[in-house]
């Protein structure tokens, strides 16, 4: 078990979906204490109380991420109440769907806050924070495989995600000298709470993760818990040499090989 001992970790979108799974998994990773944010602040707090209970002393900063002011608040707060910060992952991410035909103004300014312009500026502070301690730290990016082009409703959020593994590359090398690591996981096809919401609203059958999982050449769709996983190793000192790296974590593209 790649351990997190004496690691303070900032989770974003860690009161629900994937980001929650994360948290609980650096908490069970022996984490000294763990930052999440979120929007829902009732299931962020139960989720920290939970994480607290259980060993891990959590605080749930609620957030908006599209807010800039809102996202430096969640590092600082970070700080204030442990000291230092020396993990960060950003997985809270907008997934709206947006086509070159239809996609608005508005929609292009909503994702790119939170998918591209939030993900740099909790990096930011991150980061001048990690250097005053002169501990190093890891950062690591959610990415999706929808980076490489994406599905034609997801222009907006394919293109904030390609702009993050840009991003993830150019802060690996910014951040090297200071031994603050910044990884990315460009996740596949993955059941989460709003996956099921989305299916559901494009018409698709109650059993549509059974079916699904049926096409997949391991058997199943990616899980939370495989991805907060390889999330655990990035975090840890196992892979202290690594960084600039973009993980394409997704195995639909090999489907053709077992046809």
């Amino acid at each position: 078990m790649r351990m997190l001992n004496d690691c303070i970790v900032v989770v974003t979108g860690g009161a629900q979906g994937l980001g929650e799974a994360m948290a609980r998994r650096a908490a069970l990773h022996h984490a000294a204490g763990l930052v999440i944010c979120g929007r829902d602040e009732e299931n962020g707090k139960r989720v920290a109380e939970e994480l607290s209970a259980g060993g891990c002393p959590t605080l749930y900063v609620q957030a908006d991420l599209s807010d800039l002011d809102e996202c430096r608040a969640v590092i600082h707060a970070a700080d204030a109440r442990f000291g230092r910060v020396d993990g960060l992952v950003n997985c809270a991410a907008a997934t709206d769907r947006g086509s070159v035909y239809d996609a608005t103004p508005e929609l292009w300014d909503r994702i790119m806050a939170v998918n591209l312009r939030a993900p740099f500026f909790l990096m930011q502070e991150t980061a001048r924070i990690m250097r005053r301690e002169a501990r190093g730290g890891s950062i690591v990016n959610i990415g999706s495989i929808n980076a490489h082009g994406g599905q034609t409703n997801l222009t907006v959020y394919s293109t904030s995600k390609g702009g993050l593994s840009v991003l993830t590359k150019n802060a690996a090398a910014s951040l090297g000298a200071d031994h603050i690591r910044v990884n990315a996981i460009n996740v596949g096809w993955m059941i989460t709470p709003n996956e099921e919401v989305v299916q559901r609203k494009e018409g698709n059958p109650e059993n549509w993760l059974e079916l699904a999982d049926a096409r997949m050449p391991f058997g199943r769709i990616l899980r939370p818990e495989d991805v907060s996983g390889l999330v655990m190793w990035l975090l840890s000192a196992e892979s202290e040499l690594m960084s600039g790296s973009i993980i394409d974590f997704d195995h639909q593209k090999i489907i053709g090989a077992y046809r």
